[in-house]
C-alpha cells in the first residue's frame, strides 16, 4: 500500500527528480516517496511495461504472475489501526493424479522497535511484545499455518556498539519471549519461529543467535543456532557470541518440514545447501541487514538459493534506523556514529520455480501472506534434476582436501608463462 503522494513529474519518460521528495526519502527510507520498487514501478509505467517489468523482476509460477490472495476483514482492519503493511500470494504447483495438493499459508513479519534505545530495558522489550501482537493476531485472523519473526526481535539489534549491557535481553529457550508466543501458537493452531538472543543457562551462561522452533500446541519443538557470524562493517556481532554448533537442523512440523537460515548464513551457498539435503521445504532467513551494505544482495541470495536447492524461503529483515546512546566505530576509517544504518524490510517469499513475490514495505512494519504447494519443491527437482546431476563425491573429495593444511589448489599452468618470464 503505497501513501497517497503525487506522481513525480516526468521529463522525455523519466523521472524528474525532486530534492524535497529525495530528501524525505532518504530521511523515512522510503523509495522516492514509496513503500517498495514494485510500487514505485506500478505507479510509474503504463500497465503493459508494468506488466513486462514484474514478469523479468518476479517470474512467472506454473506460466503466470502470483495470484494475489484477499485476506479476512480482522486482518485487513489489524492493518490499517496499526499502519503495517500487509500482502498476500499464492504460490500455484501443477496438478498430480498421484498426489494430493500441500498447501500451508505461511507468514513474515517485519518490524521496527517502538522505544528509544535510551529506555529502560524491560520498558523497550514490552514495547515490541505490544508492537508485534496486532501483526500476529493479523496472521493468525488469516489463518497462517507457519509464521517466522526477524532476527533478535525482542531487541533492538545492538550488536554494532559492543557495549555488554544489551546482553541483559538474552533470555534461556523457554524464557519469557518463547512464552509470549506459544499462547498464539496454541490459539490460532500455528507454528512459529522465533530468533531470539539465546542464554545456554546450562553451558555457564554462553550466549547464542537462535531461533526458537515453536510447535503448533504450544510445545518447543527444538532451536537452531547461527552458523555464520559476520565481521563485516558494523556488525561486531562475535563480540556477544559465535558459530553455532546445532548443524542444519530440519524441522518437521504439522505443516511441513522447515529450516532457519539466520541471517549472515544467507552469503555462504553451502549452508543453504546443507539445509535442502536434509529435507528442508521452506527455509526462514530471518535477518537485520541495512541498506549501504546489502541491499543490492538481498533480491538475488535467497531467490537463487530457492532455484539451488528446490525449496521455498522466506526472507525477513527489520526495518527502521535505531540509534544508540553511544557512539561508535567499526575500524573502517568512518566516523564515530551512533546507528548501523537503515534496515530496509523488504521481506518477501522466493519459490523453487525462481518466482517471488513483491517485497514489504522498505520502511514499514509488515506481515507477508503467502499459500505454497509444497508439491512444487519435489516438481521442480523432477523438472531440472539438480540432486540427480549434482557430483557431492567430487565437491566431498574437494572440501577434504581443503580443510588440510597441505592443501594445493588444482591450478594447471600454461607453461610458456613461464618461458616468457
Amino acid at each position: 500500500m503505497e501513501k497517497n503522494m503525487a506522481k513525480p513529474a516526468t521529463v522525455n519518460g523519466e523521472i524528474e527528480e525532486n530534492q524535497s521528495t529525495n530528501e524525505s526519502s532518504i530521511s523515512n527510507g522510503s523509495i522516492c516517496g514509496f513503500d517498495s520498487l514494485h510500487h514505485l514501478l506500478r505507479s510509474s509505467l503504463s500497465p503493459h511495461l508494468f506488466q513486462e517489468a514484474s514478469r523479468l523482476l518476479l517470474g512467472m509460477n506454473c506460466g503466470k504472475p502470483l495470484d494475489p490472495i484477499t485476506l479476512p476483514e480482522p486482518a485487513s482492519t489489524l492493518s490499517a489501526n496499526h499502519n503495517f503493511d500487509l500482502q498476500a500470494y499464492c504460490f500455484h504447483a501443477q496438478e498430480e493424479s498421484l498426489r494430493d495438493p500441500r498447501i500451508v499459508r505461511v507468514g513474515l513479519i517485519q518490524n521496527s522497535i517502538d522505544h528509544p534505545t535510551t529506555g529502560p530495558f524491560r520498558e523497550q522489550k514490552r514495547a515490541i511484545f505490544q508492537k508485534v501482537k496486532p501483526i500476529i493476531e493479523a496472521a493468525g485472523a488469516s489463518g497462517v499455518n507457519i509464521l517466522c519473526l526477524q532476527e533478535a526481535w525482542t531487541m533492538p539489534f545492538a550488536f554494532c556498539t559492543r557495549e555488554k549491557s544489551w546482553c541483559e535481553f538474552a533470555e534461556p529457550v523457554d524464557g519469557e519471549s518463547t512464552q509470549f508466543l506459544q499462547d498464539f501458537a496454541r490459539k490460532y493452531n500455528m507454528v512459529i519461529v522465533s530468533p531470539i538472543l539465546e542464554r545456554d543457562i546450562i553451558h555457564g551462561e554462553t550466549l547464542w543467535n537462535t531461533a526458537v522452533i515453536i510447535g503448533n500446541h504450544g510445545n518447543i519443538i527444538g532451536k537452531h543456532r547461527k552458523n555464520h557470524i559476520p565481521r563485516v562493517g558494523d556488525f561486531n556481532e562475535s563480540t556477544y557470541y559465535m558459530e553455532g554448533n546445532t548443524g542444519h537442523p530440519v524441522f518437521e512440523t504439522a505443516f511441513g518440514k522447515i529450516g532457519v537460515n539466520i541471517c549472515y548464513g544467507r552469503h555462504h551457498p553451502l549452508n543453504w545447501m546443507a539445509f535442502g539435503l536434509n529435507g528442508a521445504e521452506i527455509v526462514f532467513n530471518p535477518s537485520a541487514t541495512v541498506g549501504e551494505l546489502s541491499e543490492p544482495m538481498w533480491p538475488i541470495e535467497a531467490r537463487n538459493a530457492a532455484i539451488a536447492n528446490n525449496y521455498f524461503v522466506g526472507s525477513i529483515n527489520r526495518v527502521g534506523t535505531e540509534v544508540f546512546p553511544n557512539s561508535f566505530t567499526s575500524g573502517d576509517g568512518k566516523p564515530a556514529h551512533k546507528d548501523f544504518g537503515h534496515f530496509y524490510g523488504s521481506s518477501h517469499f522466493s519459490a523453487p520455480d525462481a518466482s517471488c513475490t513483491p517485497s514489504l514495505s522498505r520502511y514499514r512494519d509488515g506481515l507477508m501472506v503467502a499459500d505454497m504447494d509444497l508439491n512444487l519443491c519435489r516438481q521442480i527437482k523432477d523438472k531440472w534434476g539438480f540432486r540427480m546431476t549434482a557430483r557431492y563425491e567430487l565437491y566431498a573429495e574437494m572440501l577434504a582436501r581443503y580443510v588440510k593444511p597441505d592443501f594445493q589448489p588444482q591450478v594447471t599452468s600454461d607453461p610458456l608463462l613461464h618461458n616468457a618470464a
